[in-house]
């Protein structure tokens, strides 16, 4: 049987702070489209200092705030990534270049920044890990939402 899902594949460095949320956040919003079971949505790290455990407190207090569910636990991107997603979403500029080195040659996935698809033209997504509160959280959560809708409005309009 022929799989037919758009996968996509969210990225920071540590997988315990801004690619949870994204993935959280645009999982909820094809959910909430109930377009959830046309996706495989996942996130990953650039390194592997956190594999395998959950994301930062912060980040899921975020998450449960915002009644979005995550249960999922830090993992680092591999070399078979990039041929089984269809898009790959950084958070920064950094994530980008270390996505461009990694990527093997004639892969699949689109490597896209997912502030690039943020209408207001916040292009990128902080790392709030060392912050002392969760603001940086919230505003990581601000602009996945914006950015998953106007990544799904790109999608959509895609070929």
């Amino acid at each position: 049987m022929v799989d037919h899902k758009k996968k996509a594949l969210f990225i920071c460095l540590g997988n315990i702070c801004r690619s949870p949320i994204a993935e959280a956040v645009f999982q909820k919003t094809v959910n909430d489209m109930n377009l959830g079971e046309h996706w495989d949505i996942d996130s990953a790290a650039i390194g592997g200092w956190h594999v395998g455990n959950p994301p930062d407190w912060r980040a899921l207090d975020t998450l449960k705030k915002h009644n979005v569910p995550y249960n999922n636990h830090a993992r680092q991107i591999t070399s078979e990534d990039f041929d089984y997603y269809d898009y790959i979403l950084g958070m920064d500029e950094s994530n980008m270049k270390d996505l461009n080195k990694k990527a093997p040659k004639g892969s699949k996935a689109k490597l896209l920044l997912f502030g690039d698809f943020d209408p207001q033209g916040d292009r990128i997504i902080r790392d709030p890990y060392y912050d002392s509160d969760s603001k940086g959280f919230e505003k990581c959560y601000e602009q996945s939402v914006r950015c998953s809708k106007g990544f799904w409005e790109h999608i959509a309009n895609e070929k």
